[in-house]
């Protein structure tokens, strides 16, 4: 478990110094949490790269730097991620545009993240919380939905945000069976008694996947 940001600086130094090419990391899972102190200690780096230049680069340099590759164990069935590295207690889930096959980096999550590192071969930004939501009701993980609704208390969200990503999302993939997942994940949510706003325009989202799906089979 990491519990101090500090550590997360010290590995991004790390990788900045055996770099050869700069790229832009975006985070968008526990680090973020974490930093931000809406949770005490994480397991998981979740990074999302624009390229597969930068996707190829970090893989090399993940394994020059002592990194061991594991595969995914089912709590990441739904993530379509191949390999995790791992060195000591850092884990990192690494990605090239797409998490779980479904999820992209969007030029607006790209706006709205935070940058927080700035090194001279290596930026590392923080997604925002609404998009870390939405991330987070697309995984299998332990812990996710605790996170979710930990960011939904303790911070205000932009649920107008939340669904026009997820709109987005649903444009940009074209593969809208994929809002049915993020339904349940959401019906979980509001069993707990968390109150989501939005909930009846995605509930009009997944009637309208499933009529369409009923007119074409």
């Amino acid at each position: 478990m990491i519990n101090d940001f500090k550590d997360i600086e010290s590995f991004f130094k790390e990788l900045n110094n055996s770099l050869e090419m700069p790229i832009a990391v975006y985070t968008i899972g526990g680090v973020v949490l974490l930093k931000r102190g809406l949770k005490p200690s994480t397991k998981d780096i979740d990074i999302i790269v624009s390229s597969k230049n930068e996707f190829i680069e970090l893989q090399k340099i993940l394994k020059f730097i002592g990194f061991t590759t594991s595969i995914p164990s089912k709590e990441y069935k739904n993530m379509n991620l191949s390999k995790i590295f791992q060195k000591g207690d850092f884990r990192i889930d690494l990605f090239e545009v797409e998490v779980c096959g479904k999820f992209s980096l969007t030029d607006e999550m790209k706006q709205r993240s935070e940058k927080v590192i700035s090194l001279s071969n290596i930026s590392v930004f923080l997604c925002s919380n609404e998009d870390i939501f939405l991330f987070k009701t697309m995984t299998d993980r332990e812990g996710d939905i605790s996170d979710c609704i930990s960011i939904a208390k303790n911070e205000l969200l932009d649920w107008d945000v939340i669904l026009a990503e997820l709109n987005n999302q649903i444009v940009l993939s074209g593969k809208n069976i994929w809002i049915t997942w993020v339904g349940e994940r959401f019906d979980i949510l509001v069993d707990k008694k968390l109150d989501i706003p939005i909930i009846s325009e995605l509930n009009k989202l997944r009637i309208a996947y499933y009529d369409n799906y009923l007119s074409t089979n």
